[in-house]
């Protein structure tokens, strides 16, 4: 499997280019704003999504101001919801660091948030970019359809397959579909756009169901089971499986522990064992794959290069990461 150096390596300047640019992005007159975002830039993540759009767009043409602009749309974007959704759930870290709410309170995230919108609507309406602005306001709009469907069936923990793949592909397949398609748009590659759209949706979702696994510690052990969304009653993957596959008392018992009992430890262990028993982790497993496969049979067309190398890599990358 490719190391993340060697993924990135075809968009090595670019990406450094782009941090510049993206710091840019977010200033303000207004010096607590401005220590904020200064706070979020530093604490950043692994650049994942606008590698996507690099990635992408080198694979299919020339990389231009166009293209930072989309990475730049759509990392604003990602930021904007992750500040939002540590207001709504609670949450007082993000990937070890604490998160703005923690340490600016409710209010001022919430605010920040809002900002950070607005200069997705602004940096689109300065370079004239609507089409960027289209893809990436559908995002905006699936991500809150897809977090509120969740909210909806989660409280009577009726979601089955069908409803539970509507949720992930708004709340986090739709954000790396508008990647993609942002990547394409930006060197002129209106013709390849759906394309790389519906590889994105692809990669969304077999990334959502490996941070579903996760939570169960890994096929081969790798990572102790975490029991985070069995205690926060979401509905997954294995446990969908394993609650439509188990005999009625095992169905009766898991609901029970959900639903009644997920604060205990010991319970919430029982629930993790329960569902890899049923043969839900290999299922899910098995399906991640399937998208992956799937995803990447998309670009077989495409000639290669070392950025669609490097694109497979990255795909290959998120299905295989340990965390």
């Amino acid at each position: 499997m490719m190391k993340v150096e060697e993924i990135k390596a075809p968009i090595v300047k670019e990406l450094d280019e782009f941090e510049v640019r993206f710091r840019e992005s977010m200033k303000s007159n207004v010096p607590l704003l401005d220590k904020i975002t200064h706070y979020i830039v530093k604490r950043k993540g692994k650049q994942m999504r606008p590698m996507f759009v690099f990635l992408t767009a080198k694979m299919l043409g020339e990389i231009s101001d166009d293209t930072y602009n989309s990475a730049s749309l759509v990392e604003l974007l990602h930021t904007a919801t992750l500040v939002h959704d540590d207001v709504v759930d609670d949450a007082n870290e993000r990937r070890g660091f604490f998160s703005v709410n923690a340490l600016w309170k409710n209010k001022i995230a919430v605010l920040v948030g809002d900002y950070l919108l607005s200069r997705v609507l602004l940096l689109s309406i300065e370079n004239k970019k609507y089409r960027s602005l289209e893809i990436v306001a559908r995002a905006v709009r699936e991500m809150s359809e897809g977090e509120l469907l969740q909210i909806e069936k989660a409280r009577r923990l009726d979601i089955n397959e069908e409803v539970y793949f509507e949720v992930i592909r708004q709340k986090t397949a739709s954000l790396i579909a508008s990647c993609c398609e942002s990547g394409a748009v930006s060197v002129g590659r209106e013709d390849q756009a759906e394309r790389m759209r519906k590889f994105g949706e692809l990669v969304g979702l077999a990334f959502q169901i490996k941070d579903d696994i996760f939570d169960y510690g890994t096929p081969d052990n790798i990572g102790k089971p975490t029991g985070i969304d069995i205690r926060e009653r979401k509905m997954t993957l294995p446990l969908i499986y394993a609650l439509n596959s188990v005999d009625n008392k095992t169905k009766g018992e898991l609901i029970n522990i959900v639903k009644r009992h997920n604060e205990n430890p010991k319970k919430v262990k029982r629930a993790i064992q329960l569902v890899i028993d049923s043969g839900g982790i290999t299922y899910a497993h098995n399906k991640m794959m399937e998208l992956t496969e799937e995803a990447l049979a998309l670009l077989a067309e495409i000639p290669d290069s070392s950025a669609k190398s490097s694109l497979i890599g990255l795909v290959e990358y998120t299905t295989a990461r340990l965390k």
